[in-house]
């Protein structure tokens, strides 16, 4: 039997606050909510759960206040099989929150960090030795860019696969692009990293991102799927699947755990684009960011071959 992938997650933990209303408010109105809930989330936690679920070894390192919110948020990751030791508790700092605003099919967030901010280059020092032993090292924007790049450049001194999630946007710098092997943009985040109009072609865009120097720029799409291209190669698009939306929360953490846990088994990235998408397309039919998050098996039940064309056009 095939050894499980092992993947190091360095990023956020947040304690979800999802109201559910008809409707989202206009500017200085209010509207009545139907619902509230309070789900552990953070998009570090959410990718760590969601890769747990699928059958990989995580390690999670991120940061939480010593309140309620943190210990809860430890305990669901525990219970889903991550490794914590590498999550710290300081007293100084509540645990981050983050406001999601579920309406028309659609969802609004705001995110306070809280105790995400704690989390520093010395724990990463703390926990290299997580990192020597991983097959890949996943990473988001929602801790220190400082901790980012210390991350990466640990990462790269044990010669790891390095894949960041570029959220929530921000300018990068281009010496941290240079040591990215997969970058996973949205379209409003491939724009503003390729320092390009939002209306520009997302080949556009990819092609200056691997200019950058990152190796493989892949690129989600919302329902209608995903792109990737890699350096000197033509670009390929993933269709999406046609399914029920319950819950869009956690569509784009889901998809980047189906891709980190099909690199880090070594498949090609065309396959694991595919796996990538049909994981995030299973999310959304289930409410809650880390809830929705599918198994392996719901997966491979539900999908067969994964569909893609090539296209010069996106």
């Amino acid at each position: 039997m095939n050894q499980p992938p092992k993947v190091v997650v360095i990023g956020s933990l947040n304690m979800d606050l999802v109201v559910k209303a008809r409707r989202a408010p206009k500017r200085g109105e209010t509207v009545m909510g139907d619902e509230i809930h309070f789900i552990p989330g953070g998009k570090g936690a959410n990718q760590a759960v969601g890769l747990a679920r699928l059958g990989a070894e995580i390690s999670m390192i991120g940061a939480v206040g010593s309140d309620s919110f943190g210990r809860e948020l430890k305990r669901a990751l525990k219970k889903t099989g991550v490794n914590i030791t590498g999550v710290k508790e300081h007293d100084s700092q509540a645990t981050g929150v983050a406001s999601i605003l579920l309406a028309e099919g659609d969802n609004s967030i705001v995110v306070v960090p809280g105790a995400n901010a704690l989390c520093l280059p010395e724990d990463l020092e703390d926990n290299e030795r997580m990192i020597a032993e991983a097959d890949l090292v996943l990473l988001q924007l929602e801790i220190p860019l400082a901790t980012v790049e210390y991350g990466i450049q640990l990462a790269k001194k044990h010669g790891k696969i390095v894949m960041l999630n570029p959220a929530p946007a921000q300018s990068l710098s281009q010496e941290l692009l240079s040591q990215v092997d997969y970058l996973t943009p949205n379209r409003s985040e491939l724009a503003l990293l390729a320092g390009m109009p939002e209306e520009s072609s997302v080949a556009q865009g990819i092609n200056r991102l691997l200019d950058t120097g990152v190796t493989c720029c892949v690129t989600t799409l919302g329902a209608e799927g995903a792109a990737f291209m890699e350096k000197e190669g033509s670009i390929t698009k993933i269709l999406g699947h046609q399914v029920p939306v319950v819950d869009t929360t956690g569509a784009g953490d889901a998809f980047n755990a189906g891709l980190a846990y099909a690199l880090a088994q070594q498949k090609s990235i065309r396959e694991a684009a595919e796996f990538a998408v049909e994981v995030s397309a299973l999310a959304v039919t289930k409410f809650g960011a880390q809830g929705g998050m599918p198994r392996l098996r719901e997966v491979e039940e539900h999908f067969t071959l994964g569909q893609y064309s090539e296209r010069g056009d996106i």
